[in-house]
Formats: structure tokens, sequence, C-alpha cells
């Protein structure tokens, strides 16, 4: 009897990998499902692909508002081109000139007197600013140096309703934070800048490059260019990037020349010579039209501790304005450019006349694009 038993324990050892195997066949798992997702003893969870793509942003634009509904299209519909202006009235001092309504403007496209239709005004403007900034070793590293000190100090009085972009040059542009209310996210952008790439600054690509993707934005732009105005490489000339300054639609360029002490230094010790003086001079006038084409403003502070009060004039300039808007008489859509010249005037129709307390008179200047470029009849 005890025999026996002994004789079916082996047998039983030999039966269990049998049935292990037959277990393992039967509760094989089957393979997911095409959509994915997890698996139990209830059977597949199915997890539906979306069949909407995802959304995508381009770059140096700001986020959109949903859409609205649309409205049924007619063959017929009557198109006038409408024009607006930004209008800075300051003194010679910087102060800004306010409680001015639509009469006291005059504004003439190429000499011809426009019909005003609206004259805005407002103190408390958000910016929509690229702050476009020079970074590469074409120039020596103070002037780096100089540059980052003064992109910070741009930063620091950037307020929270506020939509900026950072973009450095050298070679070519780089996006370094897109439109954003953060500004963490630009400074976390400019800790960055550790070692430029290429010993090119390539001013006029990158600066046509920028204008050109801010042209698809509604409002206006603003771009402060912080660098020493020595353009390299670029592929373009100054006729291709002056025509493309022109053709900017709502965009006002602030240049701030950067070094001008270090320059002062190198001339002083001999290390620029009669070339080296005369491209910084050519810089600085190129930089000059930049910001008359797009009624900007021209900036070369001294020394470092001037950077925070252009600054703050620069957001004072881009707050404090009058948006000036006229129908043209020339209803072409060409393409060509149109000069404009802005007067400001009295109640009696003769130029504004401002006095102090004391009865002295103080003088005054109006400060607006000295054109703009019509759009084609395709655009």
């Amino acid at each position: 009897m005890i025999l026996r038993n002994y004789l079916k324990i082996p047998a039983l050892l030999l039966a269990l990998p049998l049935l292990g195997a037959a277990q393992q066949q039967q509760q094989k798992p089957t393979p997911p499902p095409a959509g994915g997702g997890p698996s139990g003893n209830t059977g597949p969870i199915i997890i539906p692909r979306s069949s909407q793509p995802a959304p995508s942003t381009g770059p140096l634009s700001a986020p959109s508002k949903a859409p609205k509904p649309t409205k049924p299209s007619y063959a017929y519909h009557v198109s006038v081109p409408e024009v607006r202006i930004p209008v800075i009235v300051e003194t010679k001092d910087g102060n800004f000139i306010g409680h001015l309504g639509k009469d006291n403007f005059r504004i003439y496209e190429d000499h011809k007197l426009q019909n005003i239709t609206a004259v805005n005004y407002t103190d408390q403007a958000p910016m929509t600013v690229v702050e476009m900034v020079e970074f590469s070793n074409a120039q020596w590293w103070p002037f780096l140096y100089h540059i980052l000190e003064a992109s910070y100090a741009f930063t620091s009085q950037l307020e929270p309703r506020d939509w900026v972009a950072l973009v450095t040059y050298d070679l070519r542009p780089h996006i370094k934070v897109d439109f954003t209310h953060n500004k963490q996210a630009v400074y976390a952008g400019l800790n960055s800048l550790f070692y430029p790439g290429f010993s090119e600054s390539d001013l006029y690509d990158s600066l046509a490059w920028t204008i050109n993707r801010l042209n698809g934005i509604k409002g206006r732009k603003v771009i402060v260019l912080i660098t020493t105005g020595i353009n390299t490489f670029s592929r373009i000339n100054f006729g291709q990037i002056e025509k493309t300054v022109q053709s900017a639609h709502g965009v006002t360029i602030f240049p701030v020349a950067i070094g001008w002490s270090i320059r002062q230094y190198m001339e002083e010790n001999g290390y620029l010579g009669a070339m080296g003086e005369m491209n910084y001079i050519v810089a600085n006038n190129q930089l000059r039209y930049f910001a008359k084409w797009t009624g900007g403003r021209f900036y070369e502070p001294r020394f470092e501790g001037a950077y925070p009060d252009v600054f703050r004039d620069i957001a004072a300039s881009v707050r404090n304005q009058y948006i000036v808007t006229y129908h043209p008489t020339d209803t072409k859509l060409d393409g060509t450019y149109r000069k404009i010249k802005v007067e400001v005037v009295g109640n009696d129709g003769k130029p504004l006349r401002i006095v102090n307390r004391k009865g002295k008179k103080v003088g005054y200047k109006v400060i607006a694009q000295a054109g703009y470029r019509a759009r084609q009849a395709v655009q």
C-alpha cells in the first residue's frame, strides 16, 4: 500500500507541467485593440483616437481669440482703405501733451490734406513688443555685456498685460521666447545666452524676418532693437531693408545703440581706426532711419546708468499716444509709398501755441511715422 502511494507521486509531478501549460494556453491574453488602452478581466477598454489634429501656433504670433460665427458672403462688397497713425505730441523736455481732439490735428498725405475720421487717446495701452537682441561674436565681449545688461533693464519694466517675445540674432534670427505675458520666461531666455554661436551680425536679414512675421498680427507692434547697429553678412542690402521697413504695417522700431563709452575708449587708444569709426557712424545713421520711417525714436545711451531711463521713455511713448484715423483720398491699392506729415493746430486753425505758468512759450514736437506703403490689391 505504501509502495503504491510512492509510485503515484512521480506521476503527479510529471503531470503538473502539462497542467500548467494547458492553463497558460487557455488564459493567453488577447492582444490590445488597435485603438490602444488597458485591458482587464472585463475585456479591453478601447480609447478611440482623436480625429482632430493637434493645435499649432506659428512663430511670433499672439494667441488668437475664439472664432466668431461667420456671416454669409455676397458677391458685392465695398473696400475702403483706412490708415491709422500713432502720434505722440510732447514738449522739448519729453512731457506728453494731452487733451487734444480731432480738430487739433492736420494730416497730409503726399502734400494733400486728408479728412480725419477719428482721434483716440490712451495712456494705458499694453505693449505688443519684440525684444530683438544682437548676440554674436562679431563684437568685442564688453559690447555683449552691455547688450545683455540693457536687455535685462528693458525686461524689468514690462507690465503683466504686455505681450513680449525675445528674439536674438547672429548669422540668423532665433526665437528664444515666443509671445508671452510671463516676464520670468524672458529672464530665463536671457539667462540661457552664454556663448554666441557665430561671428556674424546679420541685422538686415534678421530685422526683415521679424517685420514680416509681425505684419500678420493686428494692432500696433513695437520692436525694441538692442544692438550695435553693425551689419556684416546679410543677403539683402540696405535698399531692400528700406522697402521692408516702409512696408511694415503698424510696426514701430525703437533702436537702442549700445557701446558708446566702449567706442570712445577704443577710439582714444587707436583700436578702431578710421574705417572702424566710419562703420559705427553708418550704423547709427541706419538705426535713425529705421526709427524715423516707423515713427519710433533712436537712443544712444552713453553710460549703463541711462538704460532704465531710456526704456521707461520707450514705454511711455508706446502707452501714451494718439491714434489718428483717416481714409486717404487716393484709394488705389497700388503698393506705392506715400509720405505723411502730421501737424497740430489750435482751435483757431493756427499752429498750436503752448505756454507755461509764467506765460512763456514752450516748444513741442510731433512724433509720427514718415509715411507708409499702400497695400497691393491682391493682399
